[in-house]
């Protein structure tokens, strides 16, 4: 392990945007987006940590790169005939990155540990089919209560409370192993470099912040994997990171900023990658605080004010696809429902937008005063500016911007003190219209809206306990249109995939969760 002094730190930054040769083979130099907010698999909240874990741990199941399940730490696994009961079998020699064995018993621990109240895991509920899983995260029960088993030191078994696809959840990060005597030794640091201890095809080699994390080959993984090292780049401008990539310093992009697609593809010809991807885009109002606390009526008005097709054709404008509902088409086994605004014509919104606004007590006298705050990023800028005019166009409203850090606005908008109106949205952790529902439930981590409706979570429980799978879509169907009607949240567009990728760079398949674990790439020569 080597620590970087302060030139050192500036070398690394400006080779990686000088850079004008050929990169080096044996590295993969990846643009990752934001700072992550942590490594620790139980506590990551966003697509930032969740692409670097994937290299550093791997769960019982994992995914290859075109998102396919494979086996990961568990070799097999079987489900009894009810689908409750679900048993993995661990590959046998499989071992911690500093070599020590791992068995079925410290998997055990590490997810009472996810589970338990004092972890605060954000995406626990995605795994609440877990029989007593969502009274732990409460403190109801003691971890010890957690639905899974360890019969021997190569089996797992889980008892559910319902039927789900125990496999691909346990993909999730939530689910990965944690090595517990670090957490004892090192308490919060245990991330650090020299102290994670992890079990994926690779390991923890630097973490500079604000700049990258570097990740060299895990020794002790069954597989080496095909390239040696890996460095996640920090680039949360996306505008940067495309200039970086065509100085020679990325191998590959988080993102492509917003520009003309012609154009975009005269430039780099089979290098873009676009793809449909399970994400949407939408602006949330803090529904605890004025001015939107009980004001359905003024939040409909800044909706139906909003031009989505301007957006898409030309703020975003990289195949996005306009927005007025929340689960994105193509949601494996479900149907969304369509709010009447996404019949009408933008004119005939507009004219009804003003007759809420002026509902709501608001004229050109008495507008509007708001915050709109964002992370960081060049196209959330836009799409901000862009919105902001609309709003100031159609209804008058007085707009200021607010952009954040990441980390910062992570905290701000989790909070729910200062936000108005945040940046909001949601990349699917599997493909189920549940994982972007639940984060509406009162009380959900991820439900910064502060939305509370008891027949909302009713019609999600009711979806969990359903005989059939028509049955449960109908309740998310009906979940969803309460959520919309109750314009908790603002829709924009539902997300695709966009990535630049250098010519010798192999194995980078598109799929819906554009989940990539390098494991699963090489590099070559490029032609």
């Amino acid at each position: 392990m080597r620590i970087l002094t302060r030139a050192a730190v500036t070398s690394v930054l400006m080779a990686g945007i000088l850079c004008s040769g050929p990169l080096a083979a044996e590295g993969l130099e990846r643009g990752n987006g934001p700072e992550p907010s942590t490594l620790d698999p139980h506590r990551c909240p966003e697509v930032a940590c969740g692409n670097v874990l994937r290299d550093l741990f791997e769960g019982l199941v994992a995914e290859d790169g075109g998102g396919r399940l494979v086996p990961g730490l568990a070799e097999r696994w079987e489900v009894s005939a009810d689908g409750r009961t679900w048993t993995f079998h661990l590959r046998q020699g499989a071992r911690w990155s500093n070599g020590e064995p791992l068995d079925a018993p410290q998997v055990l621990a590490s997810l009472r540990r996810a589970f338990s109240p004092a972890t605060a895991a954000p995406f626990a509920g995605h795994l609440d089919a877990i029989e007593n899983a969502g009274a732990v995260q409460r403190g109801e029960l003691p971890p010890g209560r957690l639905g899974v088993t360890a019969p021997d030191a190569r089996t797992l078994v889980f008892r559910l409370t319902r039927s789900a696809d125990l496999p691909r959840l346990l993909t999730l990060p939530m689910a990965y192993p944690v090595y517990l005597p670090a957490l004892a030794e090192h308490g919060a640091q245990h991330t650090r470099p020299g102290k994670l201890v992890s079990n994926g095809a690779y390991r923890l080699a630097a973490w500079l912040p604000q700049a990258s994390v570097t990740l060299e080959r895990n020794p002790h993984f069954r597989e080496p994997a095909p390239i040696p090292r890996v460095r996640f780049h920090v680039t949360e401008d996306a505008g940067s990171e495309l200039r970086r990539f065509e100085a020679g310093g990325l191998h590959l992009t988080e993102t492509v900023p917003p520009q003309p697609l012609p154009q975009l593809r005269e430039r780099f010809g089979g290098q873009l990658r676009i793809s449909p991807y399970l994400g949407s885009f939408w602006l949330g109002f803090n529904l605890t605080r004025p001015p939107f606390k009980d004001q359905p009526a003024l939040r409909e008005a800044l909706s139906l004010a909003v031009d989505r097709d301007i957006l898409t054709r030309h703020v975003t404008a990289l195949g996005e696809q306009p927005a007025f509902g929340l689960v994105p088409p193509g949601t494996a086994g479900y149907t969304p429902p369509v709010p009447a605004m996404a019949r009408a014509t933008q004119a005939q919104r507009e004219e009804r937008a003003r007759a809420l606004y002026a509902q709501a007590g608001y004229s050109p006298e008495n507008p509007l005063q708001v915050e709109l705050r964002y992370n960081t990023s060049t196209p959330h800028r836009r799409l901000a500016l862009a919105v902001a005019a609309m709003w100031r166009e159609v209804l008058g409203a007085r707009v200021t911007l607010r952009n954040e850090e990441w980390k910062v606005f992570v905290g701000t908008r989790r909070q729910r003190v200062v936000t108005q109106v945040f940046r909001g949205g949601w990349i699917a952790d599997v493909d189920d219209a549940r994982n972007f529902l639940d984060n509406f439930r009162a009380g959900s981590a991820s439900n910064w809206t502060g939305y509370a409706d008891p027949r909302f979570d009713a019609l999600l429980d009711a979806a969990d306990a359903a005989p059939t799978l028509a049955a449960r879509q109908q309740h998310l169907r009906e979940a969803e249109a309460r959520l919309l009607d109750a314009h908790a949240i603002l829709p924009l567009y539902f997300y695709t995939s966009k990535h630049l990728v250098r010519p010798e760079v192999r194995g980078f398949e598109a799929n819906a969760l554009d989940r990539h674990p390098s494991r699963f790439l090489t590099l070559e020569p490029a032609p």
